[in-house]
C-alpha cells in the first residue's frame, strides 16, 4: 500500500533521540490525563512514531514482530487531520484533512484526555498479516505486538516531558467508522498525547499514581 498510494504525504525530520535514560523514563512514567492542546512539533512526532515502529540502522523495527509480519498500523489524529505512519519512508500519509478528534472523543467514553490532547495515536492491528504464518495463534501475537508498540510510545512520551494515558475503553466499530479504517484494520489501543497541563498537575488532578 505504501508504494502505490497517491495520497499526499508529510515528511518527518530524522528522529533525534534525547538524553533521558531508559531507567529515568521507567521510573517517572505515569498516566497523565490532564493535557493541553498545544500542538506537537514535527520533531516530537518524528521521535514518537519512530519509537513505536520505526526503522533501526540495521533495517529492523524498534518493536518486535512475530515472524516479521508487522501487523500494526499507526494512525495520528491532530489538527491536520488523520495521518497514517509509514515506517519504511518515515513519513505520514494524509488519510483525511478533517479534524475528527471531537468525534473520537465521543466514541471513547468522553474521556477528558482524548478531548484535550494535541494528538491522538490509534494503534490498529491487521490480523491477516500474522495469520498467514501463525494461524489462530496470530491473535495472541498481534495483541502482544500492540503492547510492545504502546509501551515504547509511553516511554518516549515520558522522555520528551509530554503526557499520555493508555485508553482501551472505546467502541471498536464506531472508532473504525470515525477514522474510515479499511475493514482489515482493527483499532486496538488509543493514546492521547500532549503537553502536560501544568495548572491541573499543580492541583493534583493530572495523573493516577496507581498507573
Amino acid at each position: 500500500m505504501d508504494s502505490t498510494s497517491s495520497r499526499p504525504t508529510i515528511e518527518l525530520p530524522p528522529p533525534s533521540p534525547g538524553t533521558v535514560s531508559l531507567d529515568d523514563a521507567l521510573s517517572t512514567r505515569r498516566s497523565i490525563r490532564q493535557l493541553s492542546n498545544e500542538s506537537l512539533s514535527d520533531a516530537e512526532l518524528s521521535l514518537l512514531l519512530w519509537s513505536m515502529q520505526g526503522l533501526t540502522p540495521d533495517g529492523n523495527r524498534t518493536s518486535p514482530s512475530a515472524g516479521a509480519t508487522y501487523p500494526v498500523e499507526i494512525y495520528v489524529l491532530n489538527e491536520r487531520g488523520v495521518l497514517r505512519y509509514r515506517p519504511a519512508s518515515h513519513d505520514l500519509e494524509m488519510v483525511s484533512a478533517d479534524d475528527i478528534r471531537p468525534a473520537l472523543y465521543q466514541e471513547a467514553a468522553e474521556q477528558d484526555a482524548v478531548r484535550d490532547a494535541a494528538a491522538i495515536f490509534v494503534i490498529a492491528g491487521v490480523f491477516e498479516r500474522t495469520a498467514v504464518k501463525y494461524g489462530e495463534r496470530s491473535v495472541r501475537y498481534v495483541h502482544m505486538e500492540v503492547g510492545h508498540v504502546g509501551q515504547n510510545l509511553m516511554l518516549e512520551v515520558t522522555a520528551l516531558g509530554l503526557g499520555t494515558v493508555p485508553v482501551g475503553s472505546f467502541d471498536d466499530d464506531a472508532v473504525s467508522r470515525v477514522l474510515a479504517l479499511p475493514a482489515e484494520h482493527v483499532p486496538l489501543y488509543v493514546f492521547p498525547v500532549g503537553h502536560r497541563n501544568a495548572q491541573a498537575l499543580r492541583a493534583g488532578t493530572g495523573s493516577n499514581q496507581s498507573k
